[in-house]
Parts: C-alpha cells; sequence; structure tokens
C-alpha cells in the first residue's frame, strides 16, 4: 500500500492494479472458513482466508480446459510455501475454492520450507509462559521451522533429497514428515469434495520432484482412480488476465 500511495503521488496519471491472493478462496462456505471462537473475536475479522489463490486459480482454470469432464480437483501449491485447495469445477462457470489449507496466515496447514505449518495452539502458548517473545515466536515458526528446522540442514527438498541419499538422519525426517501432513491434508480436501477426479501438482516441489509423486500415486491408492497432472504455477498471468478483463469492463 506504501508503494501504491507513492505512486499516486509521484505518477498520478498511471493505472494501478491490486489482485489478492486471497481473492479465490472468497467462496469457501462458513463451515470451512470459521474458526471455533468467541463471537467477539470472529466479529473481529478472525477467520481462514487461504493464500496461493492466483495460482490454484491458475491451476483449476488449467484443468478445466484439459479436463472437461472432471468436476472435483485438489490442486496442490508444492514450493518454498505450500498449500492445497480443493476446486469444484462445473461444466459452466469459474473453478469455485471448497477448502484450503493455509488460514488467517500463510502459516497454517503443511510443512513449507521453513514455516511449521500448523501445530497445537497449547504448545505455543507453553512456550510463550516459558517467556519466549511473541517476536521471537513470529522468527521461529516463519523462518526457523519446517523442513530447515526438522532437518537441521535445509528448507530444500532438493537438498534434502541428495543428503538423504547419504543417509543423513534429520533429511530423512523431514521428508517423512513433510510426506505425512501432506497425505493427510489430501485426504481432507478429499473429504471436503466428497472425492477426487484430478490431483495437480504446482510449484517448485510440485513440479520438479518425481520422488514425491510416485510416493504419493503409491499412498492414495485407496482414493480411486484419480488423474495426475503437473501444471507450472503462473500467478503473473492469472494477473495480467485479471487486468485486463477489469479494464475492458471498464471500458465498455
Amino acid at each position: 500500500l506504501r508503494v501504491m500511495h507513492w505512486l499516486m503521488q509521484w505518477l498520478p496519471e498511471a493505472e494501478q492494479w491490486a489482485c489478492f491472493d486471497t481473492a479465490f478462496h472468497a467462496t469457501i462456505p462458513p463451515a470451512l472458513h470459521t474458526y471455533a471462537l468467541p463471537e467477539p473475536w470472529r466479529q473481529r475479522g478472525l477467520r481462514r482466508f487461504g493464500f496461493h489463490g492466483l495460482n490454484h486459480q491458475h491451476v483449476g482454470e488449467t484443468v478445466a480446459a484439459q479436463k472437461p469432464g472432471a468436476r472435483r480437483l485438489i490442486s496442490c501449491h508444492l514450493g518454498a510455501g505450500c498449500s492445497l485447495c480443493a476446486i469444484g469445477l462445473a461444466p459452466a462457470g469459474p473453478p469455485r475454492s471448497v477448502a484450503t489449507t493455509m488460514g488467517f496466515t500463510p502459516l497454517e496447514g503443511l510443512v513449507m520450507a521453513t514455516r511449521s505449518g500448523s501445530v497445537d495452539p497449547g504448545l505455543l502458548l507453553h512456550l510463550l509462559n516459558l517467556g519466549m517473545t511473541a517476536g521471537e515466536l513470529d522468527q521461529l515458526l516463519n523462518h526457523q521451522s519446517g523442513l530447515l528446522g526438522l532437518s537441521g540442514l535445509s528448507g530444500s527438498m532438493q537438498e534434502l533429497r541428495a543428503a538423504a541419499a547419504t543417509g543423513h538422519a534429520g533429511a530423512q525426517l523431514a521428508i517423512e514428515v513433510f510426506e505425512a501432513r501432506l497425505l493427510q491434508e489430501i485426504g481432507a480436501m478429499a473429504a471436503s469434495l466428497g472425492g477426487v477426479d484430478v490431483i495437480a501438482l504446482s510449484g517448485g516441489i510440485g513440479e520438479h520432484d518425481t520422488a514425491l509423486r510416485a510416493a504419493l500415486e503409491t499412498r492414495l491408492g485407496w482414493l480411486g482412480r484419480i488423474e495426475w497432472l503437473v501444471v507450472p504455477a503462473d500467478e503473473e498471468a492469472v494477473i495480467a488476465r485479471s487486468c485486463l478483463r477489469c479494464r475492458s469492463l471498464q471500458r465498455s
């Protein structure tokens, strides 16, 4: 916002557009975006928003075009940040987000490169009671946890695969925890959709980690016949199309 205000003063004639990474998740029903918190807290806007919406939208549109008969999609955005999105595909109309793993912030959900993903809130209260500050907790959960914290080595899945091949115990544990949480959350997304027709992998890990895809295909066989796709991430194209569409509507 500071940059936009600065540009308004410096280049007042320039058009500015904002595309929000949470917008795609506006269709998630209340039962799936509401935290079980007291009403005064909820009235302050404390709810699940979800993120990676631009790429989940891109994945949904891509799969809808490639697989017109598919109705239930799980989009897996797996990179430095990781999230899943359960997407409903209709014969007509845009893809709709039904559920997602990230919440009020991008910290909730899956294990990520340096973010913890979901942890017991009681554990965080315990650390605060022991004297850890909110700032220290923020730094720990966002920048020292996830694959890096588990392995004690790196937040890069590529580096962890190489280290695990040489017997590095921390790298092996990080990969196992990452895959276990991912499997659990894919099951939750499938439950939200009432089944799944397509699972699409996107992001740096999703697009390039063939070992992960093989493990997922094997361990998710119980879901029945599923089509697996790899969809390269392309948030920029979604932003460009959205801005061009809005400009066209303004001028019509």
